[in-house]
C-alpha cells in the first residue's frame, strides 16, 4: 500500500439519475440499478484500498451525484478551492463537502457564485506537479484559473472543451506518472491541442481513438504504475502496457449512464507539490465596449459568439438598453482568453464589429518602427474594408486611404497626427506602424430600425439574389445609377470577356455614352474581344449574330491585337478611325479612364494593358478613389482584387451566371453589397432597358 496517496469517495446510497445535465444521461433516467450501482462502486473501492487510503464523505439525501467526488473541488496541499457547480441540480453538495474539508483542516477557498467550476472533474494536476492543467467551455469559467492559480500558487494551463460528451476534462483527460499523458484530441480545439502538444513529448503522449474515448477509458485512476478505469481495447492495454503500466478494469457502467467512471468517483486529496514552483497564467483579460442597436440587429449576439467559438469566455459587465425605438444600447464586456495570440485574434475580429476599449484605458496604440522598406513588424494590425480610426495621444484619429489588407502608418510632424493604411511593398525603414490591436475601433453608422428595415434602395443586405426575380433586383440597381450619374457621383465597372460573349459588349457602350460609368477596370481580354466584336463581328471567332464559328476565326482576336499594336494604343486606334463602336470605343470618345490589368495568360498583349503587377493594382487603386458603387461583371479575379481595394461604404453589385463566383465576392463582408445569380448579358439588357424608363418623361394625358 502507498500510504502517502489518499482519495475521498462517497458510498451510492442515494445514486440515481434524476435529471438530465449531461448527454449520457440523456433516455437513463431512474433507469440505473441501485444494487448494480452499489456493487461496481464497491469493486472500485476495494481495488483502490489494495493500493492507496481511502476516506468516505457522508452521502446526502436528495443529491444522488454526490457520489462524484472527484468534483468536491481542487486540493492542493492544505488549500482546497471548493467546487462552485454550473447546474442548481449540484449546488447543494458544496455545503457538504465543504464541511469535510474543513474537518481534515484545510483552507478552503470559495469562488464568487457566478463563476463556476467544477473541482478536479476540471482541472488535473500534471503528475510530476509541474503544473495544472484546468479547463472551461462546459462547466468552469475561464475566469475562474486566475483565482485557481494564485490560490494554489501553481502554473495553470487552460484547455478549451467542445465536445459536449466530454463536458468535464476528466472524462477525455488523464495525467500518467513518469509524465505520460492518456487523452482524446477531438474534444479540444486547435489552440488546446497546440498546447498539449508543445507541453507533453510526443512520445509521451497516449491519443486514444472514439471507441476507447466513449468507454471513458480516460476517466481513470492513476496510482504510480497502476491504471484503473472501466473498459480499455486491447491495442490500449497493450500499449500502456509496453510502457510499464498494469491497466484493472472494473465495469462502472451504471455510473456511465450518469456521465462518470472511476475518476469521477474518486477525489485524489494528496498530490505532488513543488515548493520551487509558482503562480502564473497565461489568462488575459480585456474590457470592450459596443454601442448601436445591439439586440434587434444582432450585434452583440454575434460578438458573444464571436468571442465563444474562438476559444473565449465573457462577462457583461454592463448594458444599458435603449429607452426608445430610435435610442441606441450600449454594453461593456469583459473578454478572456488562454493566451495572448488567442486574445489578439479574437479583439481583431470584435473591432471588426466596431468593439472599443474604454478611452480611460487605453490613451495610445502601440507603435513600432519599420527596420527594412517593404517588410512590416511583427504582429502588425491588418487593416479591413471599415472605416478605422486609431488612438494617438489619448485623441482618435481617423485613417485615411482606407482598405483591405494593409497596415496602419502613423506619422506626427509638428504637431500634427496622420495615419493612413499603406501595402507592405510600399512601407519604409523608419516610419511607424500600429502592432496589435489596443486603441483600434472601427466606425461604424448607428442606424435606426426604419433605415435598416425600410431604405428607400437597401441592396437587400448583402444577400445573393439566386430566388429573387432579376427584373425586381435591376430596378433597384438602376434608380441607384440614375442617382449617382444626377449627383455628380461615380461608378466604376470591373468587367470580364464573357460580358462580350454574351452580347451585353452593345450596352455597356450604352452605360459608358449615357455618363453612367466613370471609370472601367479589367484584363487584356475583355478588350481583346470587345474590339474583335466591334471591328470583325466575332468574340472568340464565334459570329455574334448567328452564333456559329466563323472560318479562320480562331485568329481574330491576334489580329485585332496585332492591329492594335501597330497603331500603338486603342485611343490612336480611335482617333485615326480604325475602332468605330464598342465599349473601347465608348471609354475613349467620352473620356472614360480604364485600365487594364495584365496575367500570365495574355496573348500579346495589348500596348494598353499593364504587365506589371504593382503598377496596375496601384492604377486599380487610384481609379477607385472616391467610387460609390462598383458593378462587377463575370470577373471574380478582377472582382476581388477590387473588393480587397475598396472599403466599406461602397455598394457593389456582383453579377456571374456560377452561383459560387457571386457567394465568394458577396462574403467580403460589405454590407451594401448584393450579388446577382444570372446571364450578364441578360441582367445589362434589362438594365439598360429600365434606365431608359427611368429617362424618359411622363407623357401627360390632356383631359378631353
Amino acid at each position: 500500500m502507498t500510504e502517502t496517496i489518499r482519495f475521498l469517495m462517497c458510498p451510492p446510497d442515494h445514486y440515481d439519475v434524476d435529471y438530465v445535465i449531461n448527454p449520457w444521461m440523456e433516455g437513463n433516467v431512474h433507469k440505473s440499478s441501485r444494487d448494480r450501482a452499489v456493487e461496481q462502486w464497491q469493486k472500485l473501492y476495494h481495488i483502490l484500498k489494495d493500493i492507496a487510503i481511502v476516506d468516505l464523505v457522508e452521502p446526502a439525501q436528495g443529491w444522488p451525484d454526490m457520489v462524484f467526488t472527484a468534483n468536491a473541488g481542487l486540493v492542493l496541499g492544505d488549500n482546497v478551492v471548493l467546487s462552485c457547480f454550473y447546474h442548481p441540480e449540484r449546488q447543494g453538495e458544496e455545503p457538504h463537502f465543504k464541511a469535510w474539508f474543513e474537518s481534515q483542516g484545510s483552507t478552503v477557498h470559495e469562488l464568487p457564485r457566478d463563476l463556476p467550476f467544477e473541482g478536479a472533474g476540471d482541472a488535473l494536476l500534471d503528475r510530476e506537479g509541474r503544473w495544472l492543467w484546468a479547463a472551461y467551455g462546459f462547466r468552469s469559467e475561464l475566469d475562474s484559473h486566475p483565482y485557481i492559480a494564485k490560490w494554489l500558487d501553481i502554473e495553470v494551463l487552460s484547455l478549451r472543451l467542445i465536445d459536449e460528451r466530454f463536458y468535464h476534462l476528466d472524462t477525455c483527460f488523464c495525467p500518467l506518472t513518469g509524465g505520460y499523458l492518456l487523452y482524446y484530441p477531438p474534444a479540444f480545439d486547435a489552440y488546446s491541442n497546440r498546447l498539449i502538444e508543445m507541453r507533453v513529448p510526443a512520445e509521451k503522449r497516449i491519443a486514444i481513438g472514439e471507441p476507447d474515448a466513449v468507454n471513458f477509458a480516460c476517466n481513470a485512476v492513476n496510482v504510480n504504475q497502476t491504471i484503473v478505469l472501466n473498459k480499455a481495447s486491447s491495442d490500449l492495454k497493450a500499449q500502456l502496457g509496453e510502457l510499464g503500466f498494469t491497466v484493472i478494469e472494473t465495469p462502472l457502467t451504471e455510473f456511465l449512464k450518469a456521465g462518470g467512471a472511476s475518476k469521477c468517483l474518486t477525489l485524489r486529496v494528496t498530490e505532488p507539490i513543488r515548493p520551487e514552483l509558482h503562480a502564473t497564467t497565461q489568462i488575459e483579460s480585456r474590457t470592450i465596449q459596443m454601442k448601436g442597436h445591439l439586440l434587434d440587429s444582432g450585434l452583440l449576439n454575434r460578438a458573444l459568439d464571436l468571442v465563444v467559438e474562438n476559444g473565449g469566455s465573457f462577462k457583461v459587465l454592463n448594458f444599458q438598453l435603449g429607452e426608445q425605438r430610435q435610442s441606441t444600447s450600449t454594453t461593456e464586456i469583459k473578454i478572456s482568453a488562454p493566451s495572448q495570440d488567442v486574445m489578439e485574434e479574437i479583439m481583431s475580429q470584435l473591432i471588426d464589429l466596431g468593439a472599443v476599449a474604454p478611452p480611460q484605458e487605453v490613451c495610445d496604440t502601440n507603435l513600432q518602427t519599420v527596420a527594412q522598406d517593404g517588410v512590416a513588424p511583427d504582429d502588425f494590425y491588418v487593416t479591413t474594408i471599415y472605416p478605422t480610426e486609431v488612438r494617438v495621444n489619448c485623441q482618435w484619429v481617423p485613417v485615411q486611404k482606407q482598405r483591405m489588407d494593409g497596415a496602419i502608418v502613423v506619422s506626427q510632424m509638428e504637431g500634427e497626427i496622420t495615419a493612413y493604411c499603406k501595402l507592405l511593398r510600399d512601407l519604409k525603414a523608419g516610419e511607424q506602424v500600429i502592432v496589435g490591436v489596443q486603441g483600434i475601433r472601427t466606425v461604424r453608422k448607428a442606424e435606426s430600425r426604419e433605415q435598416r428595415n425600410a431604405q428607400e434602395f437597401s441592396f437587400m443586405g448583402a444577400g445573393v439574389s439566386s430566388e429573387r426575380r432579376v427584373e425586381l433586383v435591376v430596378e433597384q440597381i438602376a434608380w441607384e445609377l440614375r442617382q449617382i450619374r444626377d449627383q455628380g457621383g461615380k461608378v466604376v465597372v470591373t468587367a470580364g470577356p464573357v460580358v462580350i460573349h454574351t452580347g451585353g459588349g452593345e450596352h455597356l457602350s450604352h452605360l459608358i455614352r449615357e455618363g453612367y460609368v466613370q471609370a472601367l477596370l479589367g484584363g487584356n481580354a475583355i478588350a481583346v474581344h470587345d474590339m474583335e466584336q466591334s471591328m470583325m463581328g466575332t468574340s472568340l471567332g464565334v459570329d455574334m449574330k448567328r452564333g456559329t464559328p466563323v472560318r479562320g476565326g480562331h485568329r481574330h482576336h491576334l489580329k485585332i491585337i496585332n492591329l492594335i499594336r501597330r497603331y500603338g494604343s486603342i485611343a490612336k486606334a480611335v482617333e485615326q478611325g480604325a475602332l468605330t463602336r464598342g465599349v473601347m470605343y465608348e471609354c475613349v470618345k467620352n473620356n472614360v479612364p480604364f485600365s487594364l490589368a495584365g496575367s500570365i495568360r495574355d496573348d500579346g498583349p495589348l500596348p494598353d494593358t499593364e504587365m506589371n503587377l504593382i503598377k496596375a493594382q496601384e492604377e486599380y487603386a487610384r481609379l477607385l478613389e472616391g467610387t460609390d458603387m462598383i458593378l462587377m461583371l463575370s470577373s471574380m479575379l478582377h472582382s476581388i482584387g477590387v473588393g480587397n481595394m475598396t472599403p466599406a461604404g461602397v455598394k457593389m453589385v456582383c453579377v456571374d451566371i456560377n452561383p459560387a463566383v457571386v457567394t465568394k465576392l458577396s462574403d467580403r463582408g460589405s454590407v451594401e453589397s448584393v450579388g446577382v445569380v444570372t446571364d450578364v448579358g441578360l441582367f445589362l439588357s434589362l438594365l439598360v432597358q429600365q434606365l431608359d424608363k427611368l429617362t424618359k418623361p411622363y407623357k401627360v394625358v390632356q383631359p378631353v
